[in-house]
């Protein structure tokens, strides 16, 4: 049993990545620590055996990039006074830190002078989230300071996790040993996302209905869903699509629904829903759509959800990426031109035509989905982390080095 920490500047348990990741360290025998933001209503320090969670309240507001650097800074100076105060307490083997922003890997600096070893989880790739976010280019100041930023943190850490290779190719080619990085893909939780508890119903007659999950932010792409549906529905009989999730660009899909008359064919949760309730309406579903906008930050990344849908044999419409479209081939998923609602109105029309597609679909990509799966990907995480437990230098209370399950 070793005692890590583990910070993220996002909400746990919400952060699926992260969840998973402490779940693996508890089923191994660690004690872990969770550092994370606070929302209304949860309590600052929640305890469950052998984990902890310390909720940090930082308020955040939509805004500009110097909005997101205030929010950074606070939640850096906050966790760093957490973790230095909790490690001359806790004696943590490992600290993990979880990214955005790169930088909060700096306050490991306590835990790291007195032996512990420093992970970094590369969520995303950071330039190219400014750059894509905020319309700067690749030799906009801030944009080679965050490239910058970005390698400074990797150096510090003693080893990094990212999610695709593609993002591993990326921090290569700004100056990181390929070595320093491992790839644990962001494969679907599959204790959740039971396919044997919600089996996937057959066809409806006279119903066809898409579903899309996850966060409501303009760069998943629902506006081009909504767009398609509109095109389809006197087409397609029956034609729903159902929304759920949260997110800033809920009021503008909800304006546009209502602009294009399609309440009758599109449902868009208010909030989050219950678990049962999703993972019912994925079964009942006819395909999960994945409408993934395409620029330099996205051709990197993949979305969770197209790994959820594969577990639940759902079939998927999903957009063409370049980090999507280098781990399945064309016979896995309905594919269609990112941003082009004519494009994915076509790929709709063509699944529901042929319903025997739809299960040639489910079958290659379990099939291909194989070795991405969670059981195989929590293995690479955890010989990982095992490896940094085992040259850790910290002395647990009493003066005994850590013990290690191997």
């Amino acid at each position: 049993m070793a005692r890590v920490c583990v910070i993220r500047q996002h909400y746990f348990p919400q952060d699926i990545r992260v969840r998973r990741e402490v779940e693996a360290l508890i089923e191994a025998g660690h004690e872990v620590d969770v550092v994370c933001l606070v929302r209304d209503g949860e309590a600052p320090v929640e305890r469950n055996g052998r984990l902890t969670i310390r909720r940090l309240r930082v308020d955040r507001r939509r805004g500009g990039a110097q909005r997101y650097l205030q929010e950074y800074a606070t939640f850096l100076i906050l966790a760093t006074l957490q973790v230095s105060w909790l490690h001359l307490r806790r004696r943590y083997a490992v600290v993990q830190v979880n990214s955005m922003p790169d930088a909060l890997v700096f306050c490991t600096l306590v835990p790291r002078l007195l032996g512990a070893r420093v992970v970094l989880d590369l969520h995303e790739c950071m330039p190219e989230f400014f750059a894509t976010k905020f319309q700067k280019g690749r030799d906009h100041p801030l944009t080679r300071a965050l490239a910058w930023l970005e390698q400074a943190s990797i150096r510090f850490a003693d080893a990094a996790l990212t999610c695709t290779d593609q993002m591993r190719d990326a921090f290569v080619a700004r100056g990181t040993r390929r070595e320093k990085i491992v790839v644990v893909l962001n494969s679907a939780d599959e204790a959740i996302f039971d396919v044997r508890r919600y089996p996937p119903r057959g066809p409806v007659p006279d119903r066809f209905v898409l579903i899309c999950h996850g966060a409501i932010e303009d760069r998943y792409g629902l506006d081009t869903a909504v767009r398609a549906v509109a095109r389809l529905r006197h087409e397609i009989p029956g034609l729903r699509l159902d929304i759920f999730g949260e997110g800033s660009f809920r009021p503008q899909l909800a304006s546009l629904i209502a602009q294009l008359g399609v309440n009758e064919h599109i449902r868009l949760s208010n909030g989050l829903v219950p678990m049962d309730d999703l993972l019912q309406a994925i079964a009942s579903a006819d395909a999960g759509v994945v409408a993934i906008k395409r620029d330099a930050f996205r051709d990197l990344t993949q979305c969770n959800k197209m790994y959820e849908y594969i577990t639940m044999g759902r079939p998927a419409i999903v957009s063409r990426t370049r980090s999507v479209q280098a781990y399945f081939d064309e016979d896995c998923f309905a594919w269609f031109t990112a941003g082009d609602e004519d494009s994915l109105a076509e790929a709709i029309r063509e699944l529901y035509l042929s319903p025997s597609r739809s299960a040639q679909l489910v079958a290659r990509a379990a099939e291909t989905n194989e070795p991405y799966r969670w059981p195989r990907q929590r293995q690479r995480y955890l010989q990982l982390m095992n490896r940094c437990i085992a040259s850790s230098r910290v002395r647990a209370p009493g003066g005994t080095m850590v013990p290690v399950n191997e």
